[in-house]
């Protein structure tokens, strides 16, 4: 039986302010508070609400048929608190209906499993504790940022414990290959791999409200009977997309929440399901490996990671940032750490793309690319001096890798104790209905032994002679007391 794994991200960025040369080393607030403010207001009003409340009318109306997953960033979770908790709120209610599922991904939404393997660890796991923190469920499926996968990286997820990945279907990864298929990490065959069918999910954020698409308009039926017709055996079908795209890249007025709604209902009489990802990965074996030596995206026809690292300035750009990451570690400051957050996010680097894209890019204040490096790199200049003043950098190499390895260790001490508590709870609560079983055997037990003990009542009288052989004793005391 076929069915239909729908997932949507959910990122907003944090938008730098313009800053020069001079602002170094006397002003270390980065960020345009206002666009800030407007721009997350303005989505979370035409995007956001608009598509969540349809999402949750769809699971009003098909009850456990529909299920969705989404994965938020952490950058975007703080924004949606500070700006739009509107938004958190209505997460939280769909997330009591037992129909959604939250994804892993890094906090910041950031390139970091390309630079330095604890930096990327340390990521997820602090927003995992965030999703946990908001909703109550710790994630058992990741996705990196914009889908970034190789065979390193799903080792890395797996080794997190992680039961599955998503990930991009290319061309060019696939060769012959369908997407529609579950396979496994060639380095870790334990984690299993989800892929997005570019075609199926772009027809909805790409394409949907183009009149010269061939295929517009799109019809709720005609895009199921699309999926019903594919060869019995590839059964899983994978559509990704951000959230953003119901409502900004395709309004409203073009009727993309009427053409979802009705989504359930006709995959319903095709006799197709919804599944969240650790369903399918619970469920479905494996077809095989999957060899991605090379790095892949979602993004751009290539689908490699270029838009980000295409250039120089973008690359230098880059190693500068992750050069401190290890002593940032050890600094473990919290102003120092939320900036740290906030400059990872790969959009800082996208900004400096001099690829041609087909996919419009808003640069937002940056005139060019040249310009967004500059203002950048600025900013990177004062963050870095404030993180060597934390810890310096004539400290030696020797003395950074001991800290390093310390807090390494205690780092895994602590996830072992957890663990090990973990299990004990788990243990305990196994003991505990066995015990009270136990208890009340031996309660019923002792009823028959009371009964036994009731004729006992009858020598009660005799207790009354007590007072009788009190006076006889002071009687007898009596005499000895006049011969004293």
């Amino acid at each position: 039986m076929k069915t239909i794994c729908l997932y949507f991200e959910i990122h907003q960025i944090i938008h730098l302010k313009r800053y020069r040369f001079f602002d170094i080393g006397t002003d270390h607030y980065y960020y345009d508070d206002y666009e800030n403010e407007r721009s997350i207001t303005d989505i979370a009003n035409r995007s956001y609400m608009p598509a969540l409340t349809a999402i949750g009318e769809m699971i009003k109306e098909h009850g456990q048929y529909f299920k969705v997953a989404f994965s938020l960033s952490g950058t975007g979770l703080e924004q949606l608190e500070f700006h739009a908790p509107q938004v958190i709120a209505k997460l939280q209610e769909l997330n009591q209906t037992g129909c959604v599922e939250f994804l892993a991904e890094p906090f910041s939404h950031g390139l970091s499993s390309l630079a330095n393997e604890e930096t990327f660890a340390l990521d997820i796991k602090k927003q995992t504790a965030k999703i946990e923190e908001l909703f109550g469920k710790k994630p058992t499926v990741a996705r990196n940022s914009s889908l970034i996968y190789s065979d390193d990286i799903g080792a890395q997820i797996a080794a997190m414990g992680f039961k599955g990945m998503l990930t991009e279907g290319a061309k060019h990864v696939l060769g012959w290959k369908s997407p529609h298929y579950v396979y496994n990490c060639a380095m870790a065959p334990n984690l299993k791999l989800l892929l997005r069918d570019v075609e199926l999910s772009d027809d909805i954020s790409l394409r949907f409200n183009n009149s010269e698409w061939e295929g517009y308009p799109l019809f709720a039926d005609d895009y199921i009977n699309r999926i019903a017709r594919l060869p019995e055996e590839e059964q899983i079908i994978n559509i990704f997309m951000e959230l953003s795209a119901l409502g900004i890249a395709q309004p409203l007025s073009s009727n993309i929440l009427d053409f979802l709604k009705a989504l359930p209902a006709c995959a319903k009489a095709k006799g197709i399901t919804f599944s969240t990802p650790t369903e399918i990965c619970m469920k479905v074996k494996s077809m095989g490996a999957l060899n991605v030596p090379d790095t892949l995206s979602w993004v751009d026809e290539e689908r490699d990671v270029s838009c980000w690292l295409g250039n120089a300035m973008q690359r230098e750009a880059f190693n500068k940032l992750y050069s401190v990451a290890d002593r940032l570690r050890i600094a473990d400051d919290p102003r120092i750490n939320q900036d740290w957050d906030y400059l990872q996010a790969s959009n800082n680097f996208r900004f400096m793309t001099t690829k041609p894209s087909n996919v419009g890019l808003d640069r937002g204040i940056y005139s060019g690319p040249f310009d967004a490096f500059t203002n950048y790199m600025n900013i990177l200049g004062d963050f870095i001096n404030r993180v060597n003043a934390l810890y310096p950098q004539e400290i030696e190499n020797d003395e950074l890798n001991a800290l390093l390895t310390t807090i390494r260790n205690q780092g895994d001490e602590i996830e072992m104790k957890d663990k090990e508590i973990t299990r004990l709870k788990a243990r305990l609560e196994k003991l505990e209905p066995a015990k009270k079983k136990e208890t009340g055997v031996k309660s019923q037990e002792k009823k028959p032994a009371a009964k036994k003990e009731a004729p006992k009542k009858a020598a009660a009288p005799k207790k009354a002679k007590a007072p009788a052989k009190a006076a006889a004793k002071e009687k007898s005391a009596a005499p000895k007391a006049k011969k004293a």
